[in-house]
């Protein structure tokens, strides 16, 4: 089968040609609306950190939460108004080809690595709740109460099944915005959640006493749980690249609309949440729910509207990934359906062993927060913004510059901090296994 050279901008993500002007170098036109780029930017930010949020309000109060969650969603706009300033000023449409435009060969692969390993994690954590939610759900509307076996209430064979009639179909789509429709829908069903967490649960809930309002940290995966629910910068180009009438401005209104979007569900889902559990919430609220009626039928229904939402947002998180293994792999190849393919089916099943094996969300959600996003937030923006934006237009000294390197030190500073903690949580975690022995 030959190669199709008319393909390539749906993998490859070559340079622009019109490199004359560099400070007016723009992408070509492409066919999304600002509408279907706020959808799958927000699709892309969105999905199983909400149910970890809950838990981290817990362990810090509502007012530390609330700050945290404030200074996050700002530097994440912040960091993507670097990445969108670096890419205009060289004309690149990809975040690893921005990485080899500041440092060459080990930018390019530092970026695709940890591209790769934040949204392996987030599609592991996704279909996590795949595995463990869709067999209770099933139960629920079969009403089976002692299940004996049965191979459709086995997650593994579920999340498998749910892998490939529908996350595999979608995630051969040629490009990103083909799935403007899918990710309204996949927000739509969280705003539905969202709905329901703040209307009915709120029934159940008692005023908190002032105590619960100014907690400290008493968790070392508070950080990251927040870092992660944030991180959508392997997504922001590649969404600015197919759309329509391409522009800096344009694009980051696309970003602060679907950040602050994010971030008013986030603080109420977490909110009351929170307030219907207090500090009995678990790392994953879903499995919170199950102390309530798990026959009630809203709760059915909020279950399976959160299992769509993150069964949807697999396919966007996965683009990013199959572009990072293009440019470390085939960095001069046009597209090809088999390779498309290939890469597509061979991340699908790798993520499925992690999710048959992986023992827990928390610790997901943990380790992979803690180590590449900070890179892909903070510290990557910053130093390639340092490293391309020319210094007759910025020079070293300028504010624009300065800012940028106290915002890699903050993410250099955020995975030390994050990565200690959770060194002492799990050493003081063995201690205890240990004494108990």
């Amino acid at each position: 089968i030959s190669e199709d050279p008319e393909a390539n901008l749906a993998e490859s993500q070559e340079f622009l040609s019109n490199m004359e002007d560099k400070k007016t170098t723009r992408f070509t036109d492409g066919k999304t609306s600002f509408g279907m780029s706020v959808f799958n930017l927000g699709n892309a930010i969105m999905g199983s950190g909400i149910l970890g949020l809950s838990y981290a309000m817990a362990n810090t109060g509502v007012v530390l939460f609330l700050v945290l969650l404030t200074v996050v969603a700002v530097l994440s706009s912040y960091s993507i108004h670097l990445l969108l300033k670096s890419s205009g000023i060289v004309g690149i449409r990809a975040y690893e080809q921005l990485g080899q435009r500041a440092f060459g060969t080990p930018g390019k692969m530092a970026a695709g690595i940890a591209i790769t390993l934040q949204n392996i994690g987030a599609m592991s954590s996704y279909l996590y709740i795949v595995k463990y939610e869709f067999p209770l759900v099933i139960q629920a509307f079969l009403g089976i109460d002692k299940p004996s076996g049965e191979w459709y209430l086995n997650g593994n064979y579920l999340v498998i099944m749910v892998s490939i009639s529908v996350i595999l179909p979608l995630a051969l789509m040629k490009q990103l915005g083909y799935l403007g429709y899918t990710s309204g829908f996949s927000l739509t069903c969280m705003v539905f959640f969202l709905i329901s967490v703040c209307t009915v649960i709120l029934y159940s809930c008692r005023p908190p006493p002032v105590a619960v309002l100014f907690y400290f940290f008493q968790t070392a995966y508070t950080i990251p749980i927040l870092a992660f629910a944030f991180v959508c910068h392997p997504e922001v180009l590649p969404i600015y690249t197919e759309l329509k009438n391409p522009t800096k401005q344009r694009m980051q209104h696309v970003s602060n609309i679907s950040i602050v979007v994010m971030y008013t569900m986030y603080f109420l889902a977490a909110l009351f949440g929170y307030l219907t559990f207090y500090g009995e919430v678990e790392s994953e609220l879903l499995h919170t729910y199950s102390r309530l009626d798990p026959y009630d039928t809203l709760i059915l229904c909020v279950r399976l509207a959160v299992l769509t939402a993150v069964t949807l947002t697999v396919p966007i998180v996965l683009f990013p990934v199959r572009r990072a293994i293009q440019q470390l792999f085939f960095p001069n190849k046009t597209f090809y359906w088999p390779r498309h393919i290939a890469i597509a089916f061979t991340l699908l099943t790798l993520i499925n062993m992690l999710v048959i094996f992986a023992p827990n969300i928390l610790g997901i959600f943990g380790i992979i927060g803690a180590t590449s996003a900070p890179c892909l937030i903070f510290i990557f923006p910053a130093v390639f913004y340092i490293r391309i934006v020319p210094e007759e237009e910025e020079p070293m000294r300028s504010t624009p510059k300065i800012l940028a390197a106290c915002f890699a030190g903050i993410g250099f500073l955020f995975m030390i901090m994050s990565l200690s903690f959770i060194l002492i949580d799990w050493t003081s975690g063995s201690s205890k296994a240990s004494s108990g022995h």
